[in-house]
């Protein structure tokens, strides 16, 4: 599905020879029958298969399943905007900043219950809870096409980020437990795009919804919800039966498969711990490393101009001069531009085994477009088409930024609290970006939510700046530092990230 990963070799791994990653790990204790080796890491691969055909077959198993998965949820968040631009809320009477309400208080549930849904993940299993989770908020979407009032939809709303609140990191945590450091930013790209695909999808599917406006006495937006809510629904059974499991638990594979990749992700990111449940010291402990904070605020910065614009560009669109389908439809390439532009990155990513510069460079062109945006106001051309910078930078950025983050997290108990802590942090720009752009700003062009887009993106590039020149550091640190401190293999194991064996992925 990714293409060509690294060849593997059929000769024995010569004495002495050290991959890029060979202080991450623990020296695995090989077991036959293994033939073809892992280029990088020099980890033994069962003589049935390649590791070629065995990274495919996980990626054919775990990408598609999530990334859909993602994409429902995603559309189910965002199609209010394309369900406002069809009256939902006008036929509602909603006043003032009643509608930026509506969207902040899915938020609320959506920030605060990350790291428990993480935890729930982990003691559940994946296909168990987020099969749940998306049955639920499917169910909600529904809901949300038959309220009445202003409160009602205040209450679907909070309900829908209660239920959304494990898709996310949930799946990011599921993902970095299946692949090496160097082999993941495409995986996660991919499944990242699906927000870019859903973006495109959703213009798509309310150009055509929409026409059913007056059918069955239920209007156009109405049945946005509706339909969308109830595809979701019946995809959460199916997908109760395809959500795949942590490698150790993974039935799909053959006893020697998931034995290799255990421990060529053993190699490459340390032991995972995977055996033991997340207690309250371990999240303690997870939040004595300041990194954590820096990494919460990398993906902060983003999160304000990626939901200013998934929330609003209908909106900003539409002022272009379109009318309410040609909207929804102008609204698809920047979508899709996007997704393309992402997966370029993440491809150079992972060629390169290398994250800072792709985190930075998209966030470049972010900050163009929002440029263009806030100086010109009598060019459609020009401003549909910085547009597009908006969407390529901001939504290539931010899957860079969350798998480097995510991928030099070592452990089950760091990964898992981590991951949550990042995407529940940083979520809290969502609910700044639903107050960025009010109604009363758009004679002026909107202004002040570009400006405030580009500040939260500037915040964010400085906070990769810092990251990555503390991993160097530590990097540099641990290189010096004697090699023999003593620890046992467990207490490595308990550390993570934190043992001195471990170096970080710039």
């Amino acid at each position: 599905m990714f293409g060509k990963e690294e060849k593997s070799s059929s000769s024995k791994p010569y004495p002495g020879s050290e991959g890029q990653y060979s202080n991450n790990g623990y020296g695995p204790d090989l077991a036959p029958p293994y033939d073809e080796y892992d280029d990088d890491l020099h980890v033994q691969c069962p003589l049935h298969t390649t590791q070629r055909k065995l990274v495919a077959k996980i990626d054919f198993r775990v990408i598609p399943v999530l990334s859909i998965l993602y994409l429902l949820a995603f559309l189910d968040r965002t199609n209010i905007a394309n369900a406002s631009v069809f009256g939902l809320q006008k036929e509602l009477g909603l006043k003032n900043t009643q509608y930026n309400n509506a969207l902040t208080i899915f938020f609320v549930p959506y920030i605060l219950f990350e790291i428990p849904s993480n935890v729930l993940l982990k003691k559940l299993k994946p296909h168990v809870w987020l099969s749940a989770c998306m049955f639920l908020f499917g169910l909600v979407t529904v809901c949300q096409g038959l309220v009445q009032n202003y409160s009602g939809l205040l209450a679907t709303r909070f309900f829908l980020g209660l239920a959304e609140t494990g898709m996310f990191p949930g799946s990011f945590y599921l993902i970095g437990m299946w692949y090496k450091r160097s082999e993941a930013q495409k995986r996660y790209s991919f499944f990242f795009g699906s927000t870019s695909l859903a973006g495109a999808f959703g213009g798509l599917l309310a150009s055509a919804i929409g026409k059913m406006d007056g059918m069955r006495g239920y209007a156009g937006w109405r049945w946005i919800f509706i339909l969308e809510g109830v595809l979701t629904v019946v995809v959460a059974i199916l997908f109760f039966f395809l959500i795949p499991e942590f490698p150790e638990n993974a039935k799909w594979l053959s006893e020697e498969e998931r034995d290799y990749v255990q421990r060529r992700l053993r190699k490459d990111q340390g032991r995972s711990a995977a055996e033991r449940a997340i207690g309250v010291r371990d999240v303690v402990n997870v939040f004595k490393d300041y990194k954590i904070f820096v990494g919460g605020f990398m993906y902060f910065g983003l999160i304000v101009p990626a939901y200013g614009y998934a929330f609003f560009a209908p909106g900003i669109i539409q002022t272009y001069g379109y009318s309410p389908i040609g909207t929804q439809l102008h609204s698809v390439p920047p979508w899709a531009a996007s997704f393309t532009f992402a997966m370029i990155v993440a491809y150079f990513s992972d060629k390169f085994k290398h994250r800072f510069l792709f985190a930075i460079l998209p966030i470049c062109l972010a900050i163009a477009g929002f440029g263009i945006l806030i100086t010109v106001h009598t060019n459609h051309r020009l401003e549909y088409a910085a547009l597009f910078f908006v969407t390529m930078g901001t939504y290539s950025a931010m899957p860079v930024i969350v798998c480097w983050f995510t991928m030099n997290l070592g452990g089950h108990h760091r990964r898992a609290v981590g991951t949550a802590y990042q995407i529940g942090f940083g979520n809290i720009g969502g609910i700044i970006a639903t107050f960025a752009f009010l109604p009363k700003d758009k004679p002026h062009f909107f202004r002040t939510g570009y400006s405030i887009c580009i500040s939260f993106i500037c915040l964010s590039a400085t906070s990769c700046l810092i990251y990555a020149g503390s991993i160097l550091w530590q990097n540099r640190m641990r290189d010096k530092a004697p090699r023999d401190l003593g620890l046992t293999e467990f207490e490595k194991t308990e550390m993570g990230d934190m043992s001195p064996d471990y170096r970080y992925l710039l």
